[in-house]
């Protein structure tokens, strides 16, 4: 018997879709600074659009994901391509914190549609069962490799011009993303039980799981970490890190300034990430994904109190970037392997979207308090410390997790 690839057209065009769309996703820290000081804005005002952006998207993806179940997954990935690429160009002309804020629903709405729940519900199904956790993990990192590129291509691009002309060429690339389209076909792999069962009563079932539950609720601290650090860690470095030695080796790659350091911070994690998530979906094939996501999390609660800690030099900037970002998305295939495992295929897409929700939930947090805070206080301390938290929260909330799959008729 002929063994399943692992590469498919649905892998690698999904890769594609999603490399593009988290390409521009992480940069929008980097233009936190430019445009807050174009306008006079407080910290907190752009934050709250990225925070709204991360709201709409968590809200986004559960509706895309029933979208692409009802009417097919391509013509949910268009639909998220043109509110994507619509709320890139709007928000180019906006020149008001409330006008930014608004914009940015139409931006997470258009990321829930080219993003992690519609994408990976597509590749997950055209990829063969014991290449499913592994499928994802290079899904995932496809994401991770356009967060190498994003946010230095954002900072480079405001080299040459200003960031409402980044914004329509942003518009114009995740477009360009779309001629990947026509490889995004995948059949509906379920059992016949499965195929009878209405979207509802599998919603019903999971709701009523106490396991789906706790999914739900150690999701929000990833969304929190990853938002907060995404939006606020390149302005932080920029501000709180020490200075780069002129003729160390930073300078020699072109890193002199701290501006610059936290730009390729970003990517560093997003580099990492690569490794990660491919390595997290591969162990999910042999090992619980409960006790790996609850060794995920520990170590990112471990990583965050120690760089927070520790005096902040480009040092420190550099390995706690590549440790985060090692651990950065490697909960997402382990996440939605999970809940593939728990419910089944059918209905992943919107089950996953549920669940991502409450990430989502946690990103607006993650995003808006960094913003308010470090308007009160001056500084990012308190809202990393609390993210630190809930990050140990999430580790011990993954332990209870039932990991067998539950009879089809069992609510």
């Amino acid at each position: 018997m002929t063994k399943a690839p692992l590469f498919t057209p649905v892998l690698i065009a999904g890769c594609v879709i999603l490399m593009l769309s988290f390409a521009i996703r992480a940069s929008f820290g980097v233009f936190q600074i430019p445009i807050a000081e174009e306008f006079g804005w407080m910290r907190a005002d752009f934050s709250m659009a990225i925070a709204i952006q991360n709201l709409a998207w968590g809200i986004g993806q559960p509706i895309f994901g029933m979208l692409a179940e009802r009417f097919g997954d391509r013509k949910a990935i268009i639909a998220g391509a043109v509110l994507y690429a619509a709320g890139l160009v709007l928000s180019s002309f906006a020149v008001t914190p409330g006008q930014h804020q608004v914009l940015e629903i139409l931006v997470g709405f258009g990321i829930a549609g080219t993003g992690f729940g519609v994408i990976l519900a597509v590749v997950g199904r055209a990829a063969s069962p014991e290449h499913r956790s592994l499928t994802l993990g290079i899904a995932t990192a496809a994401g991770s490799a356009g967060q190498v590129f994003g946010a230095p291509v954002a900072e480079i691009l405001l080299g040459f011009y200003s960031w409402q002309v980044v914004f329509i060429i942003f518009a114009a690339v995740i477009l360009a993303a779309l001629m990947a389209l026509p490889f995004m076909r995948a059949p509906i792999i379920a059992t016949k039980a499965e195929l009878e069962e209405s979207l509802g009563t599998v919603m019903l079932r999971a709701f009523r799981d106490p396991s789906f539950t706790l999914i739900f609720v150690g999701f929000f601290s990833c969304g929190y970490q990853l938002a907060f650090i995404t939006a606020h860690f390149p302005a932080f470095v920029t501000e709180m890190c020490g200075a780069i030695d002129p003729t160390g080796p930073l300078a020699a790659l072109g890193i002199t300034t701290t501006s610059a350091l936290g730009a390729v911070s970003i990517s560093l994690i997003g580099l990492a990430n690569i490794a990660g998530t491919i390595t997290a979906g591969w162990l999910g094939k042999k090992y619980s994904k409960k006790y790996l996501l609850a060794a995920i999390y520990t170590g990112r609660t471990i990583a965050s109190a120690l760089f927070i800690m520790l005096p902040m030099t480009p040092a420190t900037v550099l390995l706690f970037s590549l440790s985060m970002g090692a651990l950065w998305l490697a909960t997402v295939p382990l996440t939605s392997g999970l809940v593939a495992h728990l419910y089944g295929m059918r209905y992943m897409g919107t089950l996953y979207g549920f669940v991502f929700l409450s990430h989502q939930i946690g990103s607006f947090m993650g995003v808006w308090l960094g913003g308010k805070l470090y308007d009160l206080n001056g500084d990012y301390t308190l809202v990393w410390w609390i993210g630190v938290g809930i990050g140990a929260f999430s580790a011990i909330v993954h332990l209870p997790i039932r990991e067998n799959r539950m009879t089809l008729q069992a609510v």
